[in-house]
């Protein structure tokens, strides 16, 4: 992505129609050039400044002269006329705030002094809307659930019709389940990011994190618990040479396609469309109960809440998950209805434990 080169906002007084247009289109590329300076990716500064210019559209006169109301009745026509998600509303209302939060912090002096107008945030705490994932929670299935799950598919494997990606798919789930990755991470592992000789357990190179607000790759080693080391191992000593003869190639897809390349011949990476079908029909066929709701996403969920569960701590979760923030993990955590009843029962045993030390 290519922007223009933006003349300096300073420069002489705005009069005509023309030069206020000018004005806001260059408020508009200076954040744009703000998000590129912050290293978001060309899509995610695109997505933003679409966002900004439906808005302006919408408000039919220039941007600094927006007041809270008019956001309402923009939250208003996306809501009740457009019909969007919760989560395209949400993210919209954000897009808003921080181009807001931008003008303000940067060109609040500029703009009062070449319109006459004092900007104001628009987004304010009564027409925000709320997150959407407190509406509708990931709830993941029960330990028992999921090991039958597993179970079932893995037993299945050797009398599968094509046994090559029903073991790609396989580990793939494996992976979200018990490490929690996301599946465009998983997509874009090579052979060379499984590194047993990192740690007791070896650890996983993730080189394609999802990155905050657009700003690309974020990168993580992922240690290999939960016998993720063991897949892997299997994966790699068993299955993955039968793909071709890459498979000693550091740079080959650690998931790879049956389908191959035209020019070299070897094997393509795997999409997350394939892989995403491959669980889907596991789970049709042996768990029923969760068809059409058991996603990549909730399996990461599950591995969250049953590694804390089993007692460890939510940063350590949030490492493991590659999260910027704690909260965005307490999201991820679901716990049984007995948790809290439990966790005061071992907090009166622990305190019990030290009285009685002191006692003795």
């Amino acid at each position: 992505m290519s922007l223009a080169v933006v003349r300096s906002i300073g420069a002489g007084l705005v009069r005509s129609a023309q030069e206020l247009e000018d004005f806001e289109q260059e408020l508009v590329d200076q954040y744009a050039l703000a998000m590129v300076g912050a290293g978001c990716t060309d899509h995610h500064v695109a997505a933003e400044r679409a966002t900004v210019f439906e808005f302006v559209r919408f408000l039919g006169r220039p941007v600094w002269t927006t007041e809270a109301v008019d956001a309402d009745r923009y939250l208003t026509w996306l809501r009740r006329d457009r019909r969007l998600a919760r989560s395209t509303l949400f993210a919209k209302a954000l897009v808003l705030r921080h181009f807001f939060d931008f003008l303000v912090a940067r060109y609040q002096g500029d703009v009062h002094a070449l319109t006459g107008y004092v900007v104001t945030q628009p987004i304010d705490e009564f027409n925000r809307p709320t997150k959407p994932y407190f509406d509708s929670p990931r709830v993941p299935p029960s330990d028992v659930e999921v090991e039958r799950l597993f179970a079932a598919w893995r037993e299945s494997l050797p009398e599968a019709r094509k046994f090559l990606p029903a073991a790609r798919d396989y580990l793939a789930a494996s992976l979200w389940r018990r490490a929690g990755l996301r599946i465009s991470e998983t997509v874009m592992l090579d052979v060379r990011d499984w590194r047993p000789d990192l740690g007791e357990l070896g650890k996983l190179h993730v080189r394609f994190g999802k990155g905050s607000r657009g700003r690309g790759p974020k990168t993580r080693l992922t240690p290999a618990i939960n016998a993720v080391g063991e897949l892997l191992e299997w994966w790699l000593a068993d299955v993955r040479h039968q793909f071709g003869d890459d498979w000693s190639d550091p740079d080959a897809p650690m998931l790879p396609s049956e389908r191959r390349d035209r020019d070299t011949g070897r094997c393509l990476r795997a999409g997350a469309d394939a892989l995403r079908s491959g669980l889907a029909g596991a789970v049709r066929l042996w768990l029923p109960a969760w068809n059409g709701r058991l996603t990549p996403h909730a399996l990461r969920h599950y591995c969250a809440s049953s590694l804390y569960a089993r007692g460890v701590d939510l940063k350590a979760i949030q490492e493991l998950l590659g999260h910027s923030w704690l909260s965005t993990t307490t999201r991820y955590i679901h716990v049984h209805d007995g948790h809290v009843e439990q966790a005061w029962a071992q907090a009166n045993e622990r305190v019990a434990a030290r009285l009685t030390g002191v006692e003795g």
